[in-house]
């Protein structure tokens, strides 16, 4: 079915290669002396199990950098360049283990780059990254501090900086990488809008855009 998480190929063969494995070696077992079956079959069992547990940390691995990278790009999405680089980021990551990510990381790519083209246009848009990423360090560190709700809080205690710990550490992650893409945006963005590039136009010149490669095909 459409749109529904795939497991990529290169996690199959893992799978297939333990197979394969374990049947030679069971297949060496067959001609194998009548005491030594024993301790071939166990080899083949624990090599099998060790193959899928390789597989299975690195699918988890894999699947918690990416969804921390598209959760600090949604909590950056207040600067719309580090934000979106972010979530890119993410979708790289998670397209090693599933097609719809794959599938979307064209167009964010695009999107991506031109709203960094676009942040870095004027000092005051640049200024305004700067700052909301200070925000999000410093709203990480509250969220980590947790001081106890206010009086004045509507609700129950428990939605008071739900998240506690995890939330602090993704919002301080958020704003340090926001700090890192900015300047990677400002370093390589900010000469083509000085020289009146549009956003398309300075993508394009720094060969960041995926489609050139097939435009210049």
């Amino acid at each position: 079915m459409t749109g529904l998480p795939t497991a990529r190929t290169g996690q199959k063969s893992g799978h297939v290669l333990s197979r394969h494995v374990s049947s030679s070696l069971r297949t060496a077992a067959a001609g194998a002396a009548p005491d030594a079956l024993p301790g071939l079959l166990v080899r083949s069992d624990r090599l099998h199990l060790v193959n899928r547990g390789a597989a299975a940390t690195k699918r988890i691995l894999l699947e918690l950098v990416g969804w921390t990278l598209v959760l600090a790009g949604i909590a950056a999405l207040i600067l719309p360049g580090p934000g979106l680089l972010m979530m890119f980021g993410g979708l790289v990551v998670l397209s090693q283990q599933y097609e719809w990510a794959e599938r979307r990381l064209e167009p964010v790519e695009r999107r991506a780059m031109q709203a960094a083209a676009e942040g870095v246009r004027t000092w005051p848009r640049i200024i305004g990254s700067a700052l909301g990423a200070t925000w999000l360090v410093g709203l990480g560190i509250y969220w980590i501090v947790s001081p106890p709700a206010p009086s004045w809080w509507p609700v129950d205690e428990k939605w008071w900086l739900f998240g506690g710990l995890g939330t602090g550490i993704t919002l301080i992650a958020s704003g340090l990488l926001a700090f890192g893409l900015l300047i990677y945006s400002f370093r390589r963005f900010r000469g083509q809008v000085l020289s009146g590039a549009t956003n398309e136009e300075a993508v394009a010149n720094t060969d960041d855009d995926p489609s050139n490669d097939r435009a210049a095909g």
